[in-house]
């Protein structure tokens, strides 16, 4: 699954450690989905849209 993650983040000049406490995550669960190594749980991907003002599919596509 292709994320857009590290470019939205980088558009707010967010750290990743910015955005793993907006989500109430850790860092390293916003570098695993960042790496596509781990896909985020309903919950954290609707918060990650909701924090980056857009649906779910405009962060998540299948690869």
């Amino acid at each position: 699954m292709r994320n857009a993650l590290p470019e939205r983040r980088a558009e707010l000049g967010w750290s990743q450690q910015r955005l793993a406490d907006e989500l109430g995550v850790s860092r390293q669960t916003v570098i695993s989905i960042e790496k596509g190594r781990f896909d985020p749980s309903l919950p954290v991907a609707f918060r990650l849209a909701a924090v980056f003002g857009c649906t779910i599919e405009d962060l998540f596509s299948p690869d």
